[in-house]
């Protein structure tokens, strides 16, 4: 019978209080600067329920320093905390989930260490904070708020718990984190991870109305038009009411809307009564612009920004060289126990694929490659290609 682990229920040190002054602010950035080592950094936001994805709550924690929370909404510029901190390591998880929040702030990071990646560099199965927990330190986390809203004033003191435990577990593991990488030798690919999420900024789509889920479904260069004029009224509504867009209409609605034949704002709102008469009208007038569009107004079935690459290969050859490719990558993971997606981008595997006469160094570079993964990569990549036929 497996005993379960103990449930880390309480800060060791208690609930700090929140700081949402400017003078408590001060005083904690003179704490940290005080402070010694890794700082530890976490992010709440309100994701599916606030417009965007700011930082409605940052929690701190460094040796000597002890555990800080932040009201970010109310404080808004973080940035005194970077020379608070020096130039010392930031501790996150998942750096590619909080630190757009965090650099939206002010913070700039010197230094980083990603305890999920460094949990999937080692070949963890499992890399959420809880399950890595679980493995270090021998504890559960409670999860229950993770989903809150998190932009809700005041802060229930429960989630005021659940955020301070997030924190002050970071320390610990990055250190137990650090000793396996250097066991399993694998430092180095973490090092060369961590300095390259320093430049880490979201992808920005020139289309963002392409993400649209469902939208792939339609053929009709109109259809395709009314779902980007009322994905652009939505987002302009969401934007002003501080809403997540899917809680003024969900894409499917997007979609099934563009897909319909309203003829008035009474329409749209026989089908989502949910919308208010004045949203309603709104949607209607998106839809009603789109159906006014000329031919040479309408947008392109694919998207505008879409590079091509010339290459001298047909579409099921690159198909069959790009299996290929993935195959021995997915071989080189496993000998390395490292996710195929951390040894090398999917992306840059599937670009090579159509590539002719490449250097595959040279290519793997100038894609992002990091050292590392050139090194590792590069000479499988080589090998498989001298076996396909050639153009």
């Amino acid at each position: 019978m497996t005993t379960e682990l103990p449930l880390l229920a309480t800060p060791a040190h208690g609930v700090p209080p929140l700081v949402d002054s400017s003078a408590e602010f001060s005083a904690a950035c003179d704490e940290l600067a005080h402070g010694t080592g890794p700082i530890a950094i976490d992010a709440e936001r309100a994701s599916g329920i606030r417009y965007g994805q700011r930082a409605f709550l940052v929690q701190l924690r460094r040796s000597s320093a002890g555990t800080i929370l932040l009201d970010s909404e109310v404080l808004e510029d973080l940035s005194p905390l970077n020379t608070a901190f020096g130039g010392d390591e930031w501790v996150i998880h998942s750096v590619t989930q909080d630190l757009p929040c965090l650099q939206e702030r002010g913070m700039r990071p010197e230094l980083l260490f990603d305890t999920e990646l460094a949990a999937r560099i080692l070949g963890w199965d499992k890399f959420g904070l809880a399950a890595v927990a679980e493995r270090t330190l021998g504890v559960r986390l409670a999860k229950e708020h993770s989903a809150a809203d998190w932009s809700k004033r005041p802060l229930p003191k429960e989630w005021l718990n659940y955020a301070a435990l997030d924190v002050e577990v970071l320390l610990p593991i990055r250190d137990i984190l650090h000793e396996a990488l250097i066991e399993a030798d694998k430092w180095e690919f973490a090092r060369q991870e961590f300095e390259h999420l320093l430049d880490f900024q979201p992808k920005h789509f020139a289309e963002p109305w392409r993400r649209t889920h469902g939208l792939t479904k339609l053929k009709s260069r109109k259809d395709i038009a009314k779902v980007r004029e009322l994905w652009t009224a939505r987002d302009e509504m969401a934007s002003e009411t501080d809403i997540a867009p899917s809680r003024v209409l969900r894409d499917r609605d997007l979609v099934a809307l563009a897909q319909s034949r309203v003829h008035s704002s009474d329409d749209i709102m026989a089908t989502w009564p949910k919308l208010s008469r004045a949203d309603s009208g709104r949607l209607f007038r998106a839809y009603r612009k789109a159906t006014r569009l000329t031919v040479d107004e309408l947008p392109a079935r694919k998207e505008a920004n879409a590079v091509v690459s010339r290459t001298p290969f047909s579409h099921t050859d690159i198909k069959d060289r790009v299996a290929a490719l993935k195959a021995a990558m997915a071989e080189l993971a496993e000998e390395h126990a490292i996710p195929h997606d951390v040894l090398l981008q999917p992306a840059i595997v599937k670009a090579l694929g159509a590539q002719s006469r490449v250097d595959v160094e040279e290519f793997l570079v100038g894609r992002g490659a990091r050292q590392w993964q050139v090194e590792l990569s590069a000479p499988v990549l080589r090998r498989t290609i001298e076996t396909l036929p050639t153009a």
